[in-house]
């Protein structure tokens, strides 16, 4: 039975850090570490003791991680950054918390003998006999030691103590990957042969000047070893004391919020009664108001719960190819329920949050083609713009010349110029962006756009269907957008004060024309008054653009299951990188990388000497069998990533790319392990160096077709909109929903039901019989629903139960 981890977390903001500067503030950010991964580095805030974040991120992990760590960061221009504090987070701590972590916590001071991280690859074995008893401990090897020199690698050598008695192995040179294969010995005098004893090893740094830097340890009892005949695997390092100082709050603290998802996925046979049911939902529907799973399903959602399910159901059906009859299912049911035109799609139901979540999965690819140029000069230019009388700053609207002022009506009026400059770029890009819409994307609106029709046919309520499209594409999907960049990656950071507020008036702006400006001037914010006339004037090239959008042959959009919520052609990442030039004379190894475009689509992942160049080469994502981080030793730079891949007659090929930041790296590490997550013949193992001068800079081993020294880690990446489809664990989180709902189902559809007849029928007789037939159909529903729900309980018992057995068995083997 597989396992899922996801783990969610929001940095939202710090309080009272304590100043590094001379100028007697800081400059904060924010790194994540996951077992001392690096996974995220937030924006930096200038010169802010309190700075707000706001960032939330969340990350697929496998099952065995133990530490999530927070590193507050003080950013210097000219040296190196100091350490503000940390918050280290195990995972016992987080998985206590079910429904998560939301709280201040005080920042502790970094300790070098607690950063520690890495395995240690050991066999311990007692031998007696008539004279002694003697502990032969192999040291083997280590992996992943934390750097504790200056050049990034440290020089280390083991240690095993017991009694005051050690033993030490050879010291090996500026390694974080060594390989000892050395057997120490022990001899126990008869007294020191007690079980109550404890053999610690130990890895050190050894240095030249000054003391040795600790690398970490582990501690076996002595018991242990009595009784079994040998110890052996790899032990996690653990740090030298287990205790953490807060310093009394001094360092500052910071707000988080954290939850841990952990989910068992049985094998797909389980689940497939499940589906079976949400399929026959939508195949083969019942009347509009008649019960279904996916009615009974929302009934027990909660309002929390709700946007997760509406994603998860999204996918299901994305990868079964009936999301258009889906989501034509849930708002044919929505608009039949609503009567007042002016409520429709207003509340958080099922209808609303699926088709918002639905254009987030499908439609975030055609957003960035659209937005992300326009967002991006927005973001340099970083103009003033105010027209709200109560905040304009006079003082920041200052001309170049700095000789006079603007005065608050030239403020005014330089901002409507600069607003409707930058509105008439959105809106152009949007009117004329009908062809790169999705496809699916267009029926779906289409189909809408009819049922809207049907039930709002008045004169009066002609707007009622370019109002139900638009608020959807305009309100939920564009104006949110323009508004927080960094949410649907159009931005690595989040905007500054000054571009944050332009994008809050852009936004504004967007979303009043996507109401068709029909509610202009009974708001409150009266300064806005000036864009009205641009408004009115985009209401006619909106509803055309609407109606050009859902004029789309509905049999020419073949729907089929599908792996991807994109299809294989499309390009889900791209940008510049550096990639290492391996051919060619050995150049020194910082200059031996080039500037290239990458493009990476489900198929391939492809590169040019610049976007417009005509002759492209081509890896395909078949081929890939590892994408993991390189040390930086091994080309003295950073955000040095490895993507290797397998030729068909079996030679391993490794293409080195430089990123821009770490951030960069995280997401192309992520974006490239998702589109290559069903590949076969991926590797256990990998050297997170490279090879130069004959041997591996990670492990030294001569061979350059050596295993790998380091673990790979194809299960860590960032939860996204391109998250590849899993009806497995989408199934699984749909049947958690209906697990913890199912008491109301039964109290609400099985045991209520006769009570409820017989009390109809002494009321009305006539009507009763169209109830009672509702009433058996709901009944019939919920009962198949529960029967599904109670066999898929009973089989994780099952899994569960057996798992225990396999555990109990190797506990009694070892």
């Amino acid at each position: 039975m597989a396992r899922n981890t996801s783990l969610y977390f929001r940095i939202v903001e710090g309080r009272n850090l304590p100043a590094k500067d001379v100028s007697g503030t800081s400059d904060p950010y924010c790194i994540v570490k996951v077992d001392n991964e690096i996974v995220v580095r937030t924006a930096t805030i200038w010169k802010n003791l309190n700075p707000f974040w706001g960032e939330e991120y969340t990350l697929h992990l496998p099952v065995g991680f133990h530490t999530l760590t927070f590193y507050v960061m003080d950013e210097d221009t000219i040296s190196h950054d100091d350490v503000i504090g940390k918050i280290s987070l195990s995972k016992d701590v987080i998985t206590a918390q079910p429904k998560g972590l939301d709280n201040w916590l005080n920042l502790t001071r970094v300790d070098p003998d607690e950063e520690v991280q890495g395995e240690i690859h050991l066999a311990l074995e007692l031998h007696r006999d008539a004279q002694r008893t003697c502990l032969h401990c192999h040291v083997i090897e280590a992996r992943d030691l934390a750097p504790r020199d200056i050049s990034g690698t440290s020089d280390p050598f083991t240690r095993i103590i017991y009694n005051n008695i050690s033993a030490e192995t050879s010291i090996i040179k500026k390694t974080r990957f060594p390989h000892w294969d050395e057997t120490l010995e022990l001899c126990l005098d008869d007294g020191e042969n007690d079980e109550g004893g404890t053999i610690m090893v130990e890895v050190w740094d050894w240095d030249m000047v000054g003391k040795n830097d600790f690398l970490g340890k582990v501690e076996f009892p002595l018991s242990c070893l009595h009784r079994t005949p040998e110890v052996q695997g790899w032990f996690r390092l653990m740090p030298l004391r287990n205790t953490e100082d807060d310093a009394g709050g001094k360092l500052g603290a910071l707000r988080l919020k954290v939850r841990l998802a952990e989910e068992r996925i049985l094998p797909s046979v389980y689940y497939q009664p499940l589906i079976d049911l949400l399929v026959e939902a939508v195949i083969t529907p019942s009347e509009v108001n008649d019960p279904s799973p996916l009615t009974l399903l929302e009934e027990v959602t909660t309002v929390e719960s709700r946007q997760d399910v509406a994603m998860t159901l999204v996918k299901i059906y994305l990868g079964q190819g009936l999301v258009v009859p889906f989501l034509d299912l849930l708002n044919t049911r929505e608009v039949h329920n609503t009567t007042d035109p002016n409520t429709l799609f207003r509340s958080n139901s099922l209808a609303s949050k699926a088709m918002e979540q639905f254009m987030k999965a499908v439609g975030m690819l055609y957003l960035h083609e659209v937005l992300k140029p326009i967002i991006n000069r927005i973001f340099e230019e970083r103009k003033y713009i105010e027209l709200d009388p109560c905040k304009i700053d006079l003082n920041r609207s200052r001309r170049i010349s700095f000789k006079v002022g603007m005065s608050e009506a030239e403020v005014r009026e330089s901002s409507v110029g600069l607003l409707q400059m930058y509105l008439t770029s959105i809106m152009e890009a949007i009117v004329s962006s009908v062809s790169q819409c999705p496809p699916v994307m267009r029926v779906v609106f289409k189909q809408l756009h009819k049922r809207v029709e049907e039930q709002f046919p008045e004169p009066e309520n002609e707007d009622v269907k370019y109002l139900a499209i638009s608020g959807f594409f305009f309100l939920r999907l564009f104006a949110p957008a323009i508004l927080t960049p960094k949410l649907f990656q159009l931005r690595d950071h989040h905007a500054d004060t000054r571009t944050s507020r332009t994008l809050l008036l852009l936004a504004k702006a967007l979303q009043s024309v996507g109401n068709l400006g029909l509610q202009l001037g009974h708001g409150k914010e009266q300064w806005m008054t000036p864009l009205h006339p641009f408004i009115l004037c985009s209401v006619a090239s909106v509803k055309d653009f609407l109606d050009k959008l859902i004029d789309i042959n509905h049999d020419n959009v073949c729907e089929v299951p599908q792996r991807a919520v994109f299809l294989p052609s499309v390009i889900v990442k791209e940008g510049f990188l550096q990639k290492h030039k391996a051919e060619g004379p050995q150049l020194i190894k910082r200059f031996a990388f080039k500037k290239r475009y990458f493009w990476l689509s489900s198929e391939m992942l492809m590169y040019a000497k610049s976007p417009d160049w005509q002759v492209r080469s081509s890896i395909p994502i078949q081929y890939v069998c590892a994408v993991e981080r390189v040390d930086e030793n091994a080309f003295q730079l950073q955000n040095v990533m490895q993507v290797i891949t397998q030729e068909p007659d079996g030679q391993l090929h490794t293409t080195y790319l430089q990123c821009k930041n770490v951030n960069e790296l995280n997401q192309w590490l992520s974006a490239i392990r998702k589109v290559s997550v069903y590949n076969e013949h991926m590797l256990p193992s990998f050297h997170p160096g490279a090879h130069h001068g004959n041997k591996w800079t990670c492990c030294l081993q001569p061979d350059r077709t050596a295993s790998g020294c380091s673990r790979t880690h194809s299960a860590v990446t960032l939860g996204d909109w391109s998250d590849p489809l899993d009806p497995d664990a989408e199934t699984q989180i749909i049947y958690k929903e209906l697990l913890q709902g199912q008491d109301k189902l039964r109290k609400q559809y099985l045991e209520t039901q006769e009570t409820q007849t017989a009390e109809q029928e002494e009321v009305n007789h006539t009507s009763s019989v169209c109830v009672q037939g509702r009433s058996e159909r709901a009944r019939a529903v919920a009962s198949r629903l529960l029967e599904v729900v109670l066999d898929l309980e009973r089989a994780h018992s099952s899994f569960q139960s057996r798992e225990g057995d396999e555990s109990s068995s190797l506990i009694l083997t070892s």
